[in-house]
């Protein structure tokens, strides 16, 4: 028997989403509140077992622990917690199963983490699934509502033929390669044979075809244009601490897929073909994705369409590979730091939006108008949310975005330019919703916001963590730096 510690905090998930499922079994409390407890209880001890399982490698070579991994496990984690926190006025519209609801956050989250340690393909495909396919039913989990089914059923379908194209791909690598592992026989066959290929000027096409079918299907994950379409139905549909789980960690499971088999295997090919191919379909992320969202009514939509644009923004640091003498936060580094601090922006959003439905049960950013007259405390958490997202200082979203294009300006400058352009659009429909709360004028019949105590506490963190990554960057971007140092640069 192989030495299991490495892998102890997903064995540990995997258990606990179990002993919540049997749990919640027969559970007849209204409010779900020890359904809620016991499951941020087992996300906290996860955290913990990270450090205590340390480092390592198994199954040989299949399944890897370093700092990159860890890294995404932590941002899966907070994710997680901060989703499951925000689901107690959830709680109270189902008559039943509860604890599937929570088990299936926690089975998905094992997913991402174990696709964060995995270096063989058809792993990765399997961890994929296994984070997406409890995803497909929460998505339609209010089984109530004509919308939530409908978000169920497209993301289903979209995620299938995704899924497909994605298995093509890899199936092509395994065709050119003989191997599914990335290290070292992958990288090692790619790395050796790409040069040759670029010298000769005679790509094999099966490669490319491969790449971009790859790229295609991880697309998907992320919402990139024009893979994206699912996202605003899904976000409206799905019930809204579903969307911010969505909006965070399953884009972090698409960082993490693409950076693993890109990083590790086509670093040569960056220059001459997938680096500009993703590059452009960032520029189409941040150009779609911001101009659509103005036009939005819907405040869920409207962070839907925001999050399409952030996924380009991510791919900026993406594509920006060290040069020469040219090191981290230049480069992938700054695609780390983004997703961290998207994490407590836009989750603490959505957070505000659970909170607002909760209390006046609607989505529609009219009806935000005048919320800093009866709820100041919401309206200022709101504001600093939105301000982040838009990349204004000091706050975490505008040090992600300096870094990030500060890397991208190395080598597509015209792609800093369009996202500098795209951000000054962002800004207008952010402040939209900060002119509702402050500056409107019409009368408004909102009462004052009530808490329940996981929401607030996920207002909390999330709030001191876009501030403190925004003030104090270093730490995380310290982290960020050692964590790609995996990646044969």
């Amino acid at each position: 028997m192989p030495d299991l510690r490495p892998m102890l905090p997903e064995l540990f998930l995997f258990l606990w989403a179990i002993v919540v499922l049997l749990f919640g079994i027969g559970r007849k409390e209204r409010s779900g509140d020890s359904l809620i407890y016991l499951t941020l209880v087992g996300l906290v001890i996860t955290g913990i077992l990270i450090p205590i399982a340390g480092y390592g490698n198994l199954f040989g070579g299949t399944f890897v622990v370093d700092k990159f991994a860890v890294f995404f496990q932590i941002v899966f984690l907070f994710a997680a917690f901060f989703a499951v926190a925000s689901s107690h006025g959830l709680m109270k519209k189902l008559s039943a199963d509860r604890g599937e609801f929570f088990a299936l956050i926690l089975l998905s989250t094992t997913g991402m983490m174990l696709l964060a340690s995995t270096l063989e393909l058809i792993t990765l495909y399997v961890s994929l699934e296994l984070t997406t396919i409890p995803l497909f039913v929460l998505a339609a989990y209010r089984k109530d509502q004509l919308s939530s089914s409908e978000a169920g059923l497209k993301y289903l379908i979209l995620g299938a033929v995704s899924s497909a194209i994605l298995l093509y791909g890899i199936s092509l690598i395994y065709g050119l390669t003989g191997t599914t592992f990335l290290i070292p026989a992958l990288s090692r066959l790619i790395e050796q044979s790409v040069p040759m290929l670029l010298a000769s000027g005679n790509v094999n096409m099966a490669l490319v075809m491969a790449i971009v079918m790859m790229v295609a299907g991880f697309g998907f994950k992320l919402a990139l244009v024009p893979f994206h379409m699912w996202a605003p139905d899904v976000y409206e549909g799905a019930p809204t601490p579903i969307t911010s789980f969505l909006s965070v960690a399953s884009k972090g499971a698409g960082v993490v897929a693409i950076a693993r088999v890109f990083y590790t295997t086509l670093p040569a090919f960056h220059d001459a073909h997938w680096g500009t191919f993703v590059a452009v379909l960032a520029a189409a992320a941040m150009v779609v994705g911001n101009i659509t969202a103005v036009l939005q009514s819907n405040i869920k939509r409207m962070l839907a369409f925001s999050s399409i644009a952030h996924a380009g923004y991510v791919l900026v640091g993406f594509v920006a590979l060290p040069q020469g003498s040219v090191v981290p936060p230049y480069g992938p580094a700054s695609l780390l730091f983004y997703v961290m601090a998207y994490l407590f922006a836009n989750m603490g959003a959505f957070a505000c939006v659970v909170a607002f439905e909760k209390n006046f049960g609607s989505y529609q950013i009219k009806d935000y108008q005048g919320l800093s007259k009866h709820s100041p405390g919401l309206a200022i958490i709101m504001t600093l949310f939105l301000l982040s997202l838009a990349g204004i200082p000091p706050l975490a979203g505008f040090m992600a975005k300096y870094y990030v294009f500060l890397a991208g300006w190395q080598q597509f400058p015209w792609l800093v330019i369009v996202g500098l352009l795209t951000s000054v659009i962002a800004l207008f429909y952010y402040a939209n919703i900060i002119m509702q709360m402050y500056f409107s004028r019409q009368e408004t019949s909102l009462t004052k916001v009530r808490y329940d105590r996981p929401l607030l506490l996920t207002l909390i963190l999330t709030a001191v963590g876009t501030v403190a990554v925004g003030i104090y960057p270093e730490p995380i971007l310290r982290f960020a730096t050692e964590a790609v140092k995996v990646f044969p640069f």
